[in-house]
């Protein structure tokens, strides 16, 4: 408290101004000003900077950079740059109240008069009928609009007219046409609501799980209003006052309009008609049952994660058996053995004659490894001709804990145990391509079938159509897990995709699940 008391002083020195100059002592004193901040998102900045240093330590191995890095990275640092952030985003300074309106009659209802200019940018507000008076109403005032910029009109205030026009008894179509056809100012006649709350922007970040599309949407309040976006879209939520229809902006996006997109509760209601009515439709059994194991997933609150050298994440690569995982976790460890590494699986079966303990596996016995794997002491296991088999959590701590990135190709179900905010995984998937071209290119590469393991010879076209009804359904229940998706088509441009993504881990921050931050 001591030094934030000298610190203070010492702010208060520099950024005071004189105040009188002919004081009896001979010093002048200072009257101190306003201390105001340049920007509000200097977390945000440090972020990119440690990104722009990253890469310069890369190219040049720069020592002073990387400790600029650390220091940078510090918790104690980043927890001050976010106190900063949040108490410049917030305005204390005090606000004298809106004069009061002028009143003919005590019993009249006040009335505001609100100009705005009309110009290519919608207003920013949406429009309804009060179901118990059948008034017109504000409806939403949308964050960082024409309206919410002016600070005067409010959700709730009743329209009384607009340019003149009286609305009583008009629908909300009616007034959307006055306004179309009004040029240059658009004047408002407004009873003021009863209770003007000032709605707060949210700070909340969340991936889309799905696609929409306003324009296709029958029940958007208003489709000028609404904001497009694509499954895997980084989306900032700023209000969620509408128990239906949230305001979001792209992150990153400078415009300051929000849009409107389904709130969580809207879009999981309308997942569950849309599956009830497609399973009552649908006589595919498979189909059904896939729909029935599938979660209702809309959004996921994310938070960006910076790289740590110290603590690399894990790759994790799922997809259909046969697809090449094997081939590229292979080519991925051969390239850089000092940086890539995998698990060595455990299993209950005996050694074979020339393996090795902790080299080709842990050796465990049944009873031990029923314990463990009943402890939960491993992400995956199975059994085969009678033999249990599995990748143990401490396998992969181990390899992080000695900075090694861990290349791990589970079975997708894994993923369930895997993607927790004790490993972090980064999970790419590999999609089969096409069935022309995974012909193809397997014919051409002499690809062994994984379906037969008693022989050697290539894939069939049924096994290569079951790969790829197996990737859908894999993408069906678990693509909102993934974090990034290559197409193996041809193996060697898949390995240079894989290559990108794990130098993206090194160099970049992810977005990633909000409770492996916090």
């Amino acid at each position: 408290m001591t030094n934030l008391l000298r610190v203070h002083k010492k702010i208060s020195a520099i950024v005071g101004k004189p105040h009188s100059a002919s004081d009896t002592n001979g010093t002048l004193e200072y009257e101190p000003e306003m201390i105001v901040p340049i920007v509000s998102n200097v977390f945000h900045i440090s972020c990119e900077v440690i990104e722009t240093l990253q890469s310069f330590v890369q190219r040049s191995g720069s020592r002073d950079s990387r400790e600029l890095i650390l220091l940078l990275q510090r918790p104690a640092f980043q927890s001050l740059l976010l106190v900063h952030d949040t108490i410049s985003q917030k305005d204390y300074v005090p606000k004298l109240p809106e004069p009061p309106f002028n009143t003919v009659d005590e019993d009249e209802e006040t009335i505001k008069i609100v100009q705005l200019v009309k110009s290519n940018e919608p207003l920013g507000a949406t429009i309804k009928t009060d179901e118990r008076t059948g008034k017109i109403v504000i409806a939403r005032v949308m964050h960082g609009g024409a309206a919410d910029r002016s600070g005067l009109i409010h959700p709730g205030d009743e329209v009384v007219e607009v340019n003149g026009i009286d609305v009583l008894g008009k629908t909300p179509n009616d007034v959307l046409e006055i306004l179309q056809n009004a040029e240059g100012t658009i004047t408002f006649k407004l009873i003021p609501s009863e209770s003007q709350r000032p709605s707060r922007e949210n700070r909340v970040r969340v991936r889309a799980l799905f696609d929409f599309t306003a324009a296709l949407d029958r029940y958007i309040p208003c489709k000028e209003a609404g904001l497009d976006f694509r499954r895997g879209d980084i989306i900032h939520i700023v209000s969620q006052d509408d128990p239906y229809w949230w305001q979001a902006r792209h992150e990153g996006d400078k415009q300051m309009r929000a849009g409107l997109i389904p709130s969580r509760m809207l879009q999981e209601k309308r997942i569950a008609y849309e599956r009830a009515h497609s399973a009552n439709n649908n006589s595919d059994q498979q189909e059904n049952e896939d729909f029935d194991r599938q979660e209702i997933v809309t959004y996921e609150e994310v938070a960006r994660l910076m790289p740590y050298p110290a603590v690399p994440r894990p790759i994790v690569l799922i997809g259909p058996p046969g697809v090449g995982r094997n081939e590229l976790k292979r080519r991925l460890i051969a390239l850089d053995p000092d940086k890539f590494r995998t698990t060595i699986p455990y299993t209950s079966r005996l050694p074979k004659p020339g393996e090795a303990d902790g080299v080709d596996y842990h050796f465990l016995d049944r009873q031990q490894m029923e314990r463990d794997i009943d402890d939960g002491l491993f992400v995956e296991f199975g059994e085969y001709k009678g033999n249990l088999y599995g990748t143990a959590n401490r396998s992969i701590k181990e390899i992080i804990e000695l900075g090694y990135t861990c290349i791990l190709n589970p079975h997708h179900q894994a993923l369930k145990t895997l993607r927790t905010g004790e490993f972090k995984p980064h999970v790419v998937y590999i999609k089969p391509p096409g069935f022309n071209v995974l012909r193809e290119t397997r014919s051409a590469a002499y690809a062994r079938s994984t379906f037969d393991e008693n022989s050697s010879r290539g894939f069939t076209d049924d096994e290569l159509a079951e790969m790829i009804r197996s990737g859908q359904r894999i993408e069906l229940h678990y693509g909102h897990l993934f974090d990034d998706v290559i197409v193996n088509g041809d193996l060697s441009t898949a390995f240079e995709q894989l290559l990108v993504v794990a130098r993206k881990l090194d160099t970049q921050a992810q977005w990633v699940p909000v409770s492996w931050v916090v």
